[in-house]
């Protein structure tokens, strides 16, 4: 029995984990496509999965007077804040949340999927067998992915309120196709997505588009993931499951 393990990409540790997508031209993992409303592209960005270098700070200029250059530097103030929350140094407010954040070195794709860390949680998960990465996924609010308010325009029939969380993004490896690894990790999202308070859950797939060159899978597939059409749109149907 193949060890399962679900995981949140929450830091870089996490980021790591990320499963290559089954047609390297096609890489689910650098697409910018849902987080831009106008000019995204599902095109491969692999710079987006690299590190960003942090730069040196410039030397400060020097007057050749070291009793000048102490007056010139900022006076320490032990009042002033440190940039930190001011409630967490308040023993009568209320605790703040653990929850990390990444630093502006990040890949950008890391950047993107830890936007909202501190208020409503991961925005990714990885399914990997026997430590394996085998599947991923890409989901959250409606507001962190312009692309989908977008779509969503243009169907009225679509609910208003409660507004749906998305998942915009499901893939495995081409070894671990057809094994049901695809559906367990959109179930668990969906338990989260719950969790979280969420009533309903949207997926945007592509229709008459090749297997490896697409992010959001098939009708099909969601029909079997426990979603229904919500908006049977020929080229771009609209599937729906309530939570």
């Amino acid at each position: 029995m193949p060890a399962i393990q679900i995981v949140d990409v929450t830091n870089e540790a996490s980021f790591a984990l990320m499963p290559p997508c089954a047609d390297p031209g096609f890489d689910h993992r650098s697409c910018d496509y849902w987080e831009n409303a106008d000019r995204g592209s599902k095109a491969a960005r692999s710079s987006w999965l690299e590190g960003r270098a942090t730069p040196e700070p410039p030397p400060k200029p020097t007057s050749g007077n070291p009793f000048l250059d102490d007056l010139a530097e900022p006076a320490f103030n032990p009042f002033a804040s440190s940039g930190g929350s001011t409630l967490a140094d308040n023993p009568f407010a209320p605790a703040t949340s653990a929850r990390a954040a990444v630093g502006s070195e990040a890949p950008p794709k890391l950047g993107l999927l830890a936007r909202g860390l501190l208020v409503f949680g991961s925005y990714a998960k990885i399914l990997t067998v026997d430590r394996q990465p085998a599947a991923y996924a890409q989901f959250g609010p409606l507001s962190a992915y312009p692309r989908a308010s977008r779509l969503r325009d243009l169907y009225p029939q679509l609910p208003e309120s409660p507004l749906p969380a998305v998942i915009t993004c499901i893939a495995t490896t081409g070894e671990a196709r057809r094994q049901g690894y695809a559906r367990q990790l959109i179930a668990a999202v969906c338990d989260d997505l719950a969790g979280r308070g969420f009533a309903a859950v949207e997926a945007y797939p592509e229709s008459g588009t090749r297997e490896d060159a697409t992010s959001s899978a098939t009708p099909a597939f969601w029909v079997a993931a426990g979603f229904v059409m919500a908006v049977a749109d020929e080229r771009f149907p609209v599937m729906r499951r309530e939570l």
